[in-house]
C-alpha cells in the first residue's frame, strides 16, 4: 500500500474480545509499518496482556481501514472508577505506550483515530501514557482539535548500544577501570551465559520469576511480579516475541547451577532491559549483576541494528554509573468541552503527585546528608 484517500478510510470501535483474537495477522503487518512501534505494541503483548488483566465490557479497540486494509489502531480500556476515563491497554506493566500508524497513511490514520477518539470522549477522558518522544501517539495529538494537555510521565534512562569496550571507554577513568575488574571478576567465577531459544522460554521465565522472588525476599519488591497472572502474560507474551526476534531471554550459569536469567524486551532500533531475577548466591559472591547483564546485552546486539540499549523506567542510583540520556515519557489527555472537568482533575492530580515526590525527594536527600 502506497497511499489512500481519507474518504475510504473506515472506523470501527470493537468491544469483542474474540475479534481481538483474530486480529492477530492483520494487527502484525501493521505493527511493522508503524517504524515507532516497540514491542509492548505488539499484538503478542497486548492481547496477552488482555487475557490475564482485560475485563469483560471494558475493552475498546479503535480500528481503523483502508479499502479493508488495518491502517491504524488505538489500543483501548475502560478504566474501573467512578471517573469516565479511557486508557491504552497494557496496564503498569507496560513500559511504552502507543497507537499504531502504517507510515504510508500516517497522516490520514492520524486523523481518523483523532476523529473516532473525538467522539468517544463525549462520555469520557483519553488518558495516554507513558508515550515515547517520537512516538505515533504524537500525531494523533497534534490533530486533536478540542481541549488537549501534554504531560511529563516517567523517566526512562537509555545508553547507545555499543560493544561493552566502547561503552567502558564512554565512562570517567577510574569508573572504567572499576568495571573492567568487575568484568575480570566475572570471569574469574566462571559466570557464562547463553541466549535461550523460544522452546525453553517458558521454563527460563519461570526460573527468572522463582529467582526474583529469592532476589527481593525480605525487602520491599513489586507484588504483582510474584503473581501467577503475571507468570501467564509474560511466558504468553515472550514465547511469541523470542520466536519472531522481539525479546531475548539468557540464562546465566555458575558452576553448572543457573544464578540468573534476564528477560529484555525491544524491536528496531531500541532494546530494553525489562526484568530479571537473581540467585542469592551470586550476589554473596560480589558479582556485579549489572555489568554482568549489560554485557551479555551488548554481545547480542552487536551484530544487529539496535541503537539504544534502554534500562526502562526508573531511575535508580545503578543505571547512571553509566552515564545514561534521561528521555522522559509523555503523557496525553484528550477531552470534549463537557468533559474538560476530567482534564483538569487530572491535571491537577498529576500536579499534586510531583509535589508530593520533590518533598520526598528533598527531604530523602536532606537526611542522606544528614
Amino acid at each position: 500500500m502506497t497511499t489512500a484517500p481519507v474518504r475510504a478510510l473506515s472506523v470501527e470501535v470493537c468491544t469483542d474480545e474474540e475479534t481481538f483474537t483474530g486480529l492477530a495477522g492483520e494487527w502484525e503487518r501493521l505493527y511493522r509499518a508503524c517504524p515507532s512501534a516497540t514491542a509492548f505494541q505488539s499484538h503478542a503483548w497486548l492481547h496477552s496482556w488482555w487475557l490475564s488483566y482485560g475485563k469483560p465490557g471494558r475493552l475498546r479497540l479503535v480500528l481503523v481501514r483502508a479499502h479493508g486494509d488495518l491502517v491504524a489502531v488505538a489500543p483501548l480500556m475502560r478504566l474501573p472508577g467512578p471517573l469516565p476515563v479511557l486508557a491504552p491497554i497494557g496496564g503498569a506493566i507496560t513500559d511504552y505506550c502507543d497507537v499504531l500508524l502504517d507510515e504510508a497513511v500516517a497522516a490520514q490514520g492520524a486523523a481518523a483515530l483523532a476523529d473516532a477518539l473525538t467522539d468517544l470522549a463525549r462520555t469520557a477522558l483519553i488518558d495516554f501514557r507513558e508515550v515515547r518522544p517520537g512516538s505515533a501517539m504524537e500525531r494523533v495529538y497534534e490533530a486533536w482539535r478540542g481541549p488537549r494537555r501534554r504531560l511529563s510521565d516517567s523517566v526512562c534512562l537509555e545508553i547507545p548500544a555499543l560493544p561493552m569496550e566502547q561503552l567502558t571507554g564512554r565512562l570517567p577513568r577510574r569508573r572504567a577501570q572499576l568495571v573492567r575488574n568487575k568484568q575480570n571478576k566475572l570471569r574469574r567465577l566462571g559466570v557464562e551465559w547463553r541466549t535461550v531459544d523460544h522452546l525453553e522460554t517458558g521454563t527460563a521465565l519461570r526460573r527468572m520469576l522463582e529467582l526474583h522472588r529469592l532476589q527481593w525476599q525480605g525487602r520491599k519488591v513489586t507484588g504483582e511480579h510474584l503473581r501467577p497472572r503475571f507468570l501467564d502474560h509474560l511466558v504468553r507474551s515472550a514465547v511469541a516475541l523470542v520466536r519472531s526476534g522481539e525479546a531475548v531471554v539468557r540464562e546465566y550459569r555458575l558452576e553448572d547451577e543457573v544464578v540468573a536469567v534476564d528477560l529484555s524486551i525491544g524491536t528496531r532500533r531500541l532494546a530494553g532491559l525489562y526484568l530479571y531475577g537473581i540467585h542469592p548466591r551470586l550476589l554473596e559472591r560480589k558479582a556485579d549483576v549489572t555489568t554482568m547483564m549489560l554485557s551479555a546485552a551488548v554481545d547480542d546486539l552487536a551484530s544487529g541494528s539496535v541503537e539504544v540499549l534502554s534500562f526502562l523506567r526508573g531511575k535508580e542510583p545503578y543505571k547512571y554509573r553509566w552515564l545514561p540520556e534521561t528521555v522522559v515519557n509523555q503523557r496525553f489527555l484528550l477531552s470534549r468541552r463537557r468533559t474538560v472537568p476530567l482534564l483538569a482533575a487530572a491535571v491537577c492530580g498529576a500536579a499534586a503527585r510531583d509535589g508530593v515526590r520533590r518533598v520526598m525527594s528533598r527531604t530523602a536527600t536532606a537526611a542522606g546528608s544528614a
